[in-house]
């Protein structure tokens, strides 16, 4: 079931999000910031908050075109090469300042497409550093609710899936359930932006035939070739 968007404060889970990445980055050591991301390969610890901070300044000189594109995100590392993990933070925090009060505003799929990529990111960082947590967050309940939804538009005559996860269970999809995944918010929202290979999602715990073709955006799909483990 999905919280009614009234209720929801938006600010404070970006806030959340990037106080989170903050603490786990400040102090780390060169080698650290420098360690490749087995999620965003090609990209180091530091890439990933050069992202990070990418977006928000983007978002406040409106430079939106092509929005979450490959040319888009690159293009936000690159121009960052050089600085210091404390200016990269700076400009985060200092920019976020005037992004977080407007998410509230952002239509919806915006929204939704500026949370989620803020929580993979996060855990994406926590994956290279081994510092696994905060899979319960409220962004992660907030990603879920946003994509769980639009992969139900991706079953098509599979039928519709039920979802018993950690905090409830949903319906995906148009029909009765013909199938049943017992699994996280967390797998969901990993798997659905390609952090997932098809065999890892395939072995779920499923009741019914398993559906990893349809549990990744066709964006990101068929998923990664090896498995990502977290």
């Amino acid at each position: 079931m999905t919280q009614g968007t009234d209720t929801i404060d938006y600010a404070a889970i970006y806030r959340g999000v990037r106080q989170r990445v903050s603490d786990l980055v400040r102090d780390l050591p060169g080698t650290d910031l420098a360690r490749e991301v087995p999620a965003t390969p090609g990209w180091s610890v530091q890439d990933v908050v050069a992202h990070l901070a990418g977006v928000t300044a983007d978002s406040v000189e409106g430079n939106t075109e092509g929005l979450a594109s490959d040319a888009w995100t690159a293009a936000q590392v690159d121009a960052r090469r050089g600085r210091s993990i404390a200016e990269l933070l700076e400009e985060w925090d200092r920019c976020s300042g005037l992004v977080e009060p407007a998410i509230a505003d952002l239509p919806g799929l915006i929204r939704i497409m500026l949370l989620t990529d803020a929580a993979n990111h996060e855990h994406d960082i926590r994956g290279a550093l081994g510092q696994a947590g905060a899979r319960d967050s409220d962004v992660i309940n907030f990603a879920f609710n946003g994509v769980a939804p639009a992969l139900g538009a991706q079953q098509g005559e599979l039928g519709a899936l039920r979802i018993v996860h950690d905090a409830g269970e949903m319906v995906i999809g148009e029909g009765d359930p013909t199938a049943t995944l017992t699994t996280t918010r967390f797998e969901v929202v990993r798997a659905a932006v390609g952090r997932r290979s098809p065999d890892q999602i395939a072995a779920w715990n499923w009741d019914g035939q398993p559906r990893p073709e349809v549990m990744v955006f066709s964006m990101f799909a068929p998923g990664r070739s090896e498995p990502l483990v977290e």
